[in-house]
């Protein structure tokens, strides 16, 4: 599996493929504007989307976006709601444009005097309102009572309400290893009760943690210095048998290492 394993990492967007040849990587992550607003994406690879899109496949470079943090589809703030659903199209849009594997989008949460069923709820509205021309892989996240994708049973919940929904074929899921150490979640047996809700795992998220296992504290480490387990991280991996993104800190030099460090485990 070690070799057949495809690994790579988050990168700048002025140019992934680039950034990809540089640390060696099969694959690339990538925001496409700005991480902290509503304003559209934007494609700053020189010769726009088409460009980008040849490019990668030339260099046998996979794709995928990241949506801005602040897409929050679950909310019953409507002020919030709307917003996120429109950019959630704008960037599934923009996705497809480039030739993107997937677009990974967090789950967001509702307020505290919600019940969760409205923000379950909500997912299925904003699934069966977006043409989701690639797959949108819904990340779980690391901390917040009142997260949609924190705990298992939210998790489910999520997936239950989506399932009814028309395009829900087109959604996958994004296993975040930080996220669920900071959940509290018990990684060696993570990935079986994920595919147990949602079918499968599209993609991972491999990040080690700076902070204890359920602090919520999303602090990320390069792997093999934090306080997960280098082996439970590679048996998260092995489990998943999806393709790997690294948000580790550093560099192309740091990537390489992270990526040689998890292909020596597996």
């Amino acid at each position: 599996m070690a070799g057949q394993l495809r690994i790579g990492a988050h990168v700048d967007q002025a140019d992934p493929v680039e950034e990809a040849r540089a640390r060696g990587a099969d694959l690339v992550q990538f925001f496409l504007g700005d991480p902290q607003g509503y304003r559209g994406p934007e494609v700053r690879y020189v010769g726009g989307a088409d460009a980008l899109r040849a490019a990668a496949k030339d260099a046998g470079v996979d794709l995928y976006v990241h949506a801005p943090y602040i897409v929050n589809v679950a909310t019953t703030n409507n002020r919030i709601r709307i917003p996120s659903r429109k950019l959630l199209q704008q960037h599934v849009d923009a996705a497809a444009t480039i030739g993107a594997k997937g677009l990974v989008v967090h789950g967001g949460h509702v307020d505290k005097t919600d019940d969760p069923e409205r923000g379950f709820d909500n997912w299925r509205k904003a699934v069966e309102a977006t043409d989701l021309k690639v797959p949108v892989l819904i990340e779980n996240t690391a901390g917040g009572g009142n997260a949609m994708t924190r705990e298992l049973d939210r998790i489910a919940g999520v997936w239950e309400a989506i399932s009814a929904a028309d395009g829900s074929e087109r959604v996958g899921f994004c296993l975040d290893t930080c996220h669920a150490h900071a959940a509290g979640l018990d990684l060696t047996t993570v990935v079986e009760a994920l595919v147990a809700v949602v079918g499968r795992i599209d993609l991972v998220h491999c990040n080690d943690s700076r902070d204890e296992a359920g602090s919520g504290a999303d602090r990320h480490a390069g792997l093999g210095h934090g306080r997960i387990d280098p082996d439970v991280l590679a048996g998260v991996v092995r489990a998943a048998g999806a393709p790997v993104v690294l948000e580790t800190p550093g560099g192309p030099e740091e990537h390489r290492d992270d990526a040689d460090f998890l292909r020596a485990r597996l």
